[in-house]
């Protein structure tokens, strides 16, 4: 079983635990407006790569991921669950710590033979970090061409599978940092008792010159990027929603 790879980051820190070896997938449902790796949107390109392969370069650097592992992004990286239930058996059997990347765009509820696919993919996922473009379903349409009931439910489905959640949400001047919304975020992740971690990452320009180079138009052309206070704030504001579902002051 090959995957479509758009490219592997031998000594990734910001995505999982530890020090990891970061395996971008190719293909993208959602068309995020502040999305800076718009190269990974289309479905069927990249590099062909076996899950052995990938193994194999994780080897190479074993020394290095003794406190990490592996983690798969992209990229929506649950387009490809076939490949991704190869690459984690074979990681599983090694003691590979196991991370998916995910916004949970795929997830729809109900039986159905994918879903089948992901039970048996979390059995073997350690962590899972999902990414909450906004919690409000309108503006989540706006922002990304899809509505986020499919990835709210994937955070309680997490929930009931009680696989261990690492949230994240990217805070955009004006689109994604209203403070009533924030609140409502946390009030939401705040519900969940797989919650693990949060993080909350402002919005950047660095990816700009993709859009340049591959001659599309940049949707958020003229938002500045959000300071660093602004993204402290959000997370203050998140958290003070986190702890009002959970019944603390």
């Amino acid at each position: 079983m090959d995957g479509y790879i758009h490219s592997i980051e031998s000594f990734g820190t910001v995505d999982g635990p530890g020090v990891r070896l970061v395996v971008f997938c190719q293909g993208c449902p959602m068309r995020c407006q502040y999305c800076h790796n718009p190269d990974t949107w289309e479905m069927g390109k990249g590099t062909r790569m076996s899950a052995e392969e990938i193994m194999r370069l994780y080897e190479r650097n074993k020394a290095f991921y003794s406190r990490g592992g592996i983690t798969v992004t992209g990229g929506e990286p649950l387009l490809q669950p076939d490949f991704l239930l190869e690459l984690f058996a074979l990681a599983k059997a090694r003691g590979v710590h196991t991370c998916i990347d995910t916004s949970g765009a795929t997830y729809r509820e109900g039986q159905s033979p994918y879903n089948e696919k992901l039970d048996r993919l979390m059995e073997m996922t350690d962590l899972v970090m999902l990414d909450i473009k906004h919690i409000d379903d309108a503006a989540h349409r706006e922002l990304t061409g899809m509505p986020n009931g499919g990835v709210l439910a994937f955070a309680k489905y997490l929930e009931q599978r009680n696989v261990p959640l690492w949230v994240r949400h990217v805070v955009v001047p004006g689109i994604t940092d209203e403070e009533a919304q924030l609140e409502r975020l946390g009030r939401f992740i705040g519900s969940l008792k797989n919650l693990k971690a949060l993080d909350v990452l402002p919005y950047h320009t660095m990816g700009t010159v993709k859009y340049q180079q591959m001659g599309i138009p940049y949707p958020l052309e003229g938002v500045e990027p959000m300071s660093k206070a602004g993204a402290e704030l959000a997370r203050k504001t998140i958290i003070a929603g986190i702890r009002a579902a959970r019944g603390k002051n």
